[in-house]
């Protein structure tokens, strides 16, 4: 049985706090210094705070909340999309 995947109009925020919409990604991978990754795929939406870390809620409907300290990020950005949006 196939998932229905959000999108951007299924995303409540009642935080008060500012997302960039990072829909033209297909996904991103945060790695850090343990050698350890986190990948989350097809990112819609994104919130980085004052202290570095990174609200994302996904296509699967999923919050994340990944803290500072990664070392390293990378994305793939869908066909025809910009590879950097802020």
């Amino acid at each position: 049985m196939a998932t229905a995947l959000a999108d951007a109009s299924e995303f409540n925020n009642a935080s008060g706090l500012e997302f960039t919409d990072i829909s033209s990604e297909q996904w991103r991978e945060y790695q850090f210094l343990n050698g350890q990754a986190i990948r989350i795929n097809s990112p819609l939406k994104l919130n980085v705070s004052a202290s570095g870390g990174h609200r994302i809620f996904d296509a699967e409907g999923i919050s994340h909340y990944v803290p500072a300290g990664w070392i390293h990020l990378k994305w793939t950005v869908k066909d025809g999309a910009p590879n950097f949006v802020k």
